[in-house]
């Protein structure tokens, strides 16, 4: 069957696109709808013309999977010239989303409608290129600037409701869509509307044309650091051209550019990314057969602030949640918390009071394990000591039912040795969330070496239900994201003591792209936990130890590795900080010296890289980029370098070898050494790239 079909409903011409999941913009596709325009519009019985398409949404995007490939003709620059020249009405008729090429083929017509819940929006950023199909200087001129500029350069959608009031939508449609855009249609030939094509039309940004220096102030109004994102600068520019070009003039632009950044190695990044994210759920020898359990009630232990952050993601999802807490000082407490910062959301125009109402309806407080008796799904969120999360998981075998899934969010602590606490194994995991919980996207599942395909899945589906993104990892100490953390802060602390300052290594981490040093993070986390951890597992550290005995654990208490003031979250370089490295320089016999900026990125973003190649021998990630995925969503890594990785395919996996090699050496630092498997795929000119799935190996 074609994936566009074409049909006539009396005098009005239906033209189809059917091309599941999501009706990308294959080749197919562009070559059904430009012969289908072509015949309609040479068809003399044909009035008016109308574009819809098959399944839950409109045209969702380009088949990003052609990206990098020989381009096939037609372009969708070509189908979408033809459309806007068809000399009878065209109307889009909008359901779901209509994105990326999506909105810029609609753009083609003269007219759009849409249903109240369509979505439309240019999000070609967030993929490192931009609108290549005239979005640049369609949407301004049929939105104006200073709303077409925002929408490409966030990529975020915008609602229907919201594109009708600014006329990128000419009509909401109540009830059947095709029924009402054919009436629309209809309406149209009968009113004798004039047609004017969307690139003719200027009134929306005349007034920018006559000053084209308030395009500045558009700039200033919708700017953000983009720490060396490409694509915004880029994009800024092709937009001047809407206003300082001829239609045509701007066209070449906007061209030129999208060429310029498709080929780029940002670009590549977040497309690795995009596809990555899809990979990560994906469990190779968990049969498709299996069925997650459905999870109608939630429970929570701890209503601390990972406790009432998972507890919200139950609530916002619409699943009743029970939090446990030992007394009922800490319960209030922790819920006044989760009422506040709803309460913050709601300020900010995120929620209605409605929302916040069913919301907080939604969860249940108690000191009482016993409520957890109908849970179908627990998640212990207490101190990171082994001793109480047992405690923890015995009192939940007693009081919940025997199938009812247990799960641990540790962030570093033995899986499978909590659920050995249980007399039901298989129905433990871990479900390791980062803080805030409420907010931060990642989800570490942690997959046991007896925990049962029915649970992991069932973790799995949870996930996707309040919004997150699942890595299924295996079991050892930091699973996979604070394993590579720990190397990069071993790697950290080495170079203080051999001759950098915090300031000068939180540079060179925040001139990659993270949006803060390990140092400013460790502040604004408190320098206690650390300390505390340390003495649980008997280890020290000179540098941080004497910084925490004289009470200075960051931002909390106004000093740590620096110094806060006034109530300023600005970091500022402290004198005392630096004579306790330069002392514990000393105390080790080492010999500070200077250390370039470029030797301080390396070796902080290779230990991280070298680190990963031993999670992946030792089958810890199933895939590189599930750790290019916990990376991103967890930990900062900015998403147009891919991920850690992907960035090390892009740097060359030879020099990385001879950088680390070079450094262990001349450091004496025998953590720098190169993985075997790091090594191996360096000296067969291989790449992590090249590394197929892997199921995740159970511990013995």
């Amino acid at each position: 069957m074609s994936v566009v079909s074409l049909r006539n409903e009396g005098d009005v011409a239906v033209i189809t696109v059917d091309n599941p999941p999501v009706n990308a913009l294959k080749h197919e596709v562009r070559a059904g709808l430009l012969d289908a325009f072509k015949k309609a519009g040479a068809d003399a019985n044909v009035k008016a013309i109308v574009l819809n398409c098959a399944g839950r949404t409109f045209i969702a995007g380009a088949d990003i999977t052609e990206f990098g490939k020989p381009p096939k003709e037609p372009g969708l620059s070509e189908v979408i010239a033809t459309i806007e020249n068809v000399q009878k009405p065209t109307v889009a008729a909008i359901h779901g989303t209509a994105l990326g090429g999506g909105l810029e083929t609609a753009l083609g017509c003269h007219f759009r409608v849409a249903v109240a819940t369509a979505k439309v929006g240019l999000p070609e950023i967030k993929l490192g290129i931009l609108p290549g199909a005239g979005g640049t200087q369609r949407l301004p001129r049929l939105a104006g600037m200073e709303k077409a500029f925002p929408m490409i350069i966030s990529g975020d959608p915008i609602s229907a409701k919201d594109a009708l009031a600014h006329g990128i939508v000419d009509e909401i449609i109540d009830g059947d869509l095709l029924a009402g855009a054919i009436a629309f249609a209809k309406k149209k030939v009968a009113e004798g509307a004039k047609l004017v094509r969307v690139r003719d039309r200027e009134e929306k940004i005349a007034d920018l044309k006559a000053n084209p220096d308030k395009f500045n102030d558009i700039i200033a109004a919708n700017s953000k650091k983009n720490r060396g994102e490409e694509a915004p600068v880029v994009t800024t520019e092709v937009l001047r051209g809407a206003i300082t070009k001829s239609f045509d003039e701007g066209l070449k632009g906007e061209r030129e550019g999208f060429m310029k950044l498709v080929v780029g190695d940002q670009s590549k990044a977040k497309r690795h990314y995009f596809f990555a994210e899809r990979e990560a759920a994906k469990v190779p020898d968990m049969s498709k057969d299996v069925k997650p359990k459905t999870v109608k009630k939630a429970g929570v232990i701890g209503a601390g602030t990972m406790g009432g952050g998972i507890t919200m993601n139950f609530a916002n999802a619409g699943i009743p949640v029970t939090i446990v807490e030992m007394t009922e000082e800490a319960l209030n407490r922790g819920l006044g918390i989760i009422r506040k910062n709803y309460e913050n959301t709601m300020r900010r125009g995120g929620i209605s009071q409605a929302d916040l109402d069913k919301r907080m309806s939604l969860i249940k407080g108690s000191t009482d394990f016993n409520d957890l008796s109908d849970a179908d799904l627990v998640i212990e969120a207490v101190f990171e000591e082994m001793p109480i999360k047992k405690e923890v998981f015995a009192k939940l075998e007693k009081v919940t039912r025997p199938d009812t899934i247990l799960a641990t969010n540790t962030s570093y602590l033995n899986v499978d040795e909590i659920a050995a606490t249980t007399g039901r194994v298989p129905n433990v995991l871990g479900m390791h969330f980062f803080s805030p919980a409420n907010v931060m996207k990642l989800l570490e599942i942690v997959r046991g070496k007896n925990t049962s395909d029915e649970a992991l899945a069932t973790a799995i589906d949870v996930a996707r239900k309040i919004n997150k993104v699942p890595t299924i990892v295996g079991v050892c100490h930091g699973f996979v994201g604070n394993r590579m953390l720990k190397a990069r802060g071993i790697e950290a602390e080495s170079l203080l003591l051999e001759g950098a300052l915090p300031q000068e290594v939180d540079a060179a981490t925040t001139g990659f792209g993270f949006p803060m040093g390990p140092f400013a993070m460790s502040d604004l986390a408190g320098l206690d936990i650390g300390w505390r951890i340390r003495k649980a597992m008997g280890q020290k550290s000179e540098i941080f130890d004497s910084l925490c005995e004289l009470g200075r654990y960051g931002q909390k208490t106004g000093s740590g590795v620096y110094r806060y003031e006034g109530g300023s979250r600005t970091p500022i370089p402290d004198e005392v900080t630096e004579q306790i490295i330069v002392n514990a320089s000393k105390n080790a016999g080492i010999k500070r010296r200077p250390i370039s900026q470029q030797e301080i990125g390396e070796r902080l973003i290779f230990s991280m890289i070298n680190e990963g190649a031993r999670i992946l021998e030792e089958g810890i990630a199933m895939r590189p980029s599930d750790i290019d995925v916990v990376y991103v969503n967890g930990y900062g890594w900015p998403v147009w370098q891919g991920g850690p990785m992907f960035y090390a395919d892009l740097v060359g996996l030879p020099y990385i070898v001879e950088k680390l090699e070079g450094y262990a050496k001349e450091s004496g630092n025998e953590h720098l050494q190169p993985a075997a498997l790091l090594k191996r795929l360096a000296a067969e000119g291989r790449g992590f790239s090249s590394l197929g799935v892997s199921p995740i190996k159970k511990a013995a």
